[in-house]
């Protein structure tokens, strides 16, 4: 059975209690009035911070795109100038060495041992000195004259470099090993430059064992991750970074010739293609140099080493 509840039942509020119950709910609103203040001025200052910041942010990077375009210009101003004063100074040197040469042919009988001597180291010097400024003028073209990139097989590209160098490698008896290599988006001729300048290197450091050198290649993300390996007189950990840095040499020129602008230029290639270089290497033991390239290629790249598995099988 049902009960129905009516006013009757309720027990009434004395006007004490109603009154209570007005300021409660006053007390209620005002505090909640409050809060929306508190948090309105909360958000006043967040918007006000936000807006600092993105002031902040934009100031910055018109600073960084002037900075930007400042090093730029400084670059190009720098490889203009390293290629016309290594340019400039090829005649004079050309010159210098000629010269020196007409004299020691000319005068050889009237000239002493020492003299003779002198003439020779001069010559020698001149020969040097055009040497660095044929490599500086490849350097300083490697970022003002590279060509358009296109697909570049560097399986074919190490093909080319192995002709290349075939007489060295006979004469050291040095064996070339390489994995299956990938199609790359870059330059084809400095992408021969540097494979040249990595193998070359191997084969020239070597130590006392004929030169063991293995190239491959692998994905690593959106990358290539190259290596080429050898067993030669390795480097010094402390001298990692300065291998690459231009005409820094770590041995005598008598000991094992060259500019010590090899691996500057490499560096160079690779950061043009937008990839890193740098060493891994034990004294003694051998060094492996790794480079990365982006992995442009695509589905260009599948396509072609699965056309070279099928030539293989």
């Amino acid at each position: 059975m049902a009960i129905e509840a009516t006013s009757d039942c309720l027990p009434e509020e004395s006007p004490e209690e109603k009154e209570q119950a007005v300021l409660d709910v006053q007390r209620a609103m005002t505090n909640i009035l409050e809060d929306m203040e508190d948090e309105k001025l909360r958000l006043e200052d967040t918007q006000k911070a936000t807006l600092n910041i993105l002031e902040d942010i934009k100031q910055t990077e018109e600073e960084l795109r002037a900075t930007m375009g400042k090093l730029e210009r400084s670059n190009d101003e720098l490889q203009q100038f390293a290629y016309v004063a290594s340019h400039d100074l090829q005649e004079p040197l050309r010159m210098i060495a000629s010269f020196l040469q007409l004299l020691y042919s000319r005068y050889s009988g009237k000239l002493d041992s020492d003299a003779k001597e002198f003439i020779d180291f001069a010559v020698d010097g001149a020969n040097r000195m055009q040497a660095m400024i044929n490599d500086l003028l490849l350097y300083s073209r490697v970022g003002t004259r590279g060509k358009d990139f296109s697909s570049v097989d560097c399986e074919q590209i190490l093909h080319k470099v192995l002709d290349t160098l075939q007489i060295t490698i006979r004469e050291t008896g040095a064996r070339v090993t390489y994995g299956t290599l990938p199609v790359i988006e870059g330059d084809q001729s400095q992408m021969n430059q540097l494979f040249q300048n990595l193998i070359s290197n191997a084969i020239k450091f070597r130590g006392e064992r004929p030169p063991q050198i293995h190239v491959q290649a692998e994905r690593a993300g959106g990358e290539w991750r190259f290596s080429v390996s050898d067993n030669g007189i390795g480097i010094d950990p402390e001298f990692r970074d300065r291998i690459f840095i231009i005409f820094q040499r770590l041995h005598g020129n008598t000991e094992y010739p060259g500019t010590g602008i090899g691996l500057a230029v490499c560096k160079r290639i690779i950061e043009r293609h937008g990839g890193r270089l740098w060493v891994e290497s034990k004294p003694g033991e051998g060094s492996t140099f790794y480079f990365t390239i982006r992995d442009d290629a695509g589905q260009l790249e599948k396509s072609t080493m699965s056309t070279r598995e099928k030539d293989r099988t």
